[in-house]
């Protein structure tokens, strides 16, 4: 389900605005997708290598500058 709603803060369709924020959530979306993936991934190498992550693994998207935490 999307978490860009169809309608505006009155109540009626909006389906311009929604319709132009859809693709930037889908991108949000997989953007969050991938570094989850990653963190997973972080996660089973050191497992795997016999360590434990200890700390908070922080990520910085080249492309945007976003920071994940």
């Amino acid at each position: 389900m999307s978490k860009i709603p169809y309608r505006n803060s009155e109540g009626y369709a909006d389906p311009t605005a929604h319709a132009a924020l859809e693709p930037i959530a889908q991108e949000e979306a997989a953007l969050e997708s991938k570094v989850n993936f990653l963190i997973k991934v972080l996660k089973f190498i050191a497992n795997e290598a016999g360590f434990d992550v200890t700390n908070r693994i922080e990520l910085c998207d080249r492309k945007t500058g976003r920071v994940f935490k």
